[in-house]
């Protein structure tokens, strides 16, 4: 009888379990709104510039960033995806290895890999590869990030024409009352870093991820750009220096947070983006 109960237990666990309906995410519009993935799409359509912002390390955020590229491919030839995760002065690797001229075993060992290339990056970057998606690697050289956080933006005067290449041109301007960076300063107050260097430290990767847009947004096609949420949140960081070049340029905005709760869109982040993916807290994570 023992036995004949607890299996009746396990088949009701269960049929509960298939039955119900669980979610992985939920999109919202700016205005906390509940949307939908075709609203996204829909919006697209007339967007030159798509930026994803993400969590780096949440799975289910990358497997919405493939899903919207590939949805964005079956209705733009002229697409080309942009990402964060690959520093300028990989572009000729990436060109090589899209080109089949080097192996993927060559490509991987020579590029600066971020540790979850291979879950989180490497099935965008395929899928371009095989579908002609040309593909720009936007950031900033760490070192020369780096070398701004420790000494400010100045240092990079020293550095070679060569270097500077892989830089938004110098001087760039730097609002540093944007609310983003004024948070930024904020969090780090009493870290015992130089909070105003790694403003600019930040301002620099900002600047030349959108510096890095600027060929294709003149020859018209449709960018769609992978970066950190903080990138691009509130319209700021990466969109405040496409809009300083490009004023009238068609921009569309998405994040992405992690809530207990994703049935509805906490206060803090309503009008973060033009579309919100809020995400489970515990989330699959890649690292």
């Amino acid at each position: 009888m023992t036995r004949i109960l607890t299996l009746l237990s396990f088949f009701i666990f269960v049929t509960n379990f298939l039955n119900a309906q669980i979610s992985t995410h939920q999109v919202f519009d700016k205005e906390g709104k509940t949307a939908t993935i075709e609203q996204i799409l829909e919006a697209s359509s007339s967007s030159e510039l798509i930026f994803f912002g993400e969590l780096h390390n949440n799975s289910i955020a990358h497997w919405l960033q493939l899903q919207l590229l590939k949805s964005l491919h079956q209705s733009r030839a002229d697409l080309v995806l942009a990402g964060e995760f690959f520093e300028r002065d990989d572009q000729l690797n990436i060109n090589e290895w899209f080109s089949g001229k080097i192996t993927d075993k060559n490509f991987e060992a020579e590029a600066k890999l971020w540790n979850n290339y291979s879950t989180d990056y490497k099935p965008l970057m395929l899928y371009a590869k095989q579908n002609n998606i040309p593909f720009i690697a936007s950031n900033i050289p760490r070192k020369y990030a780096s070398l701004v956080s420790r000494d400010g933006l100045t240092a990079l005067e020293e550095l070679s024409q060569e270097a500077k290449a892989f830089i938004a041109p110098l001087p760039i301007v730097i609002d540093k009352d944007l609310p983003g960076y004024v948070g930024m300063k904020n969090m780090m107050h009493g870290s015992g870093m130089n909070v105003d260097y790694m403003v600019e430290a930040q301002a620099i990767k900002d600047a030349t991820m959108a510096y890095s847009l600027y060929d294709a947004v003149e020859k018209k096609q449709q960018i769609y750009h992978i970066n950190g949420s903080y990138h691009s949140n509130n319209y700021e960081g990466i969109v405040w220096y496409i809009k300083q070049m490009y004023p009238e340029a068609k921009i569309l905005t998405i994040a992405t947070v992690e809530q207990n709760d994703i049935s509805n869109l906490e206060d803090a982040s309503i009008g973060i983006a033009d579309f919100i993916f809020v995400l489970p807290s515990d989330s699959p994570k890649s690292y």
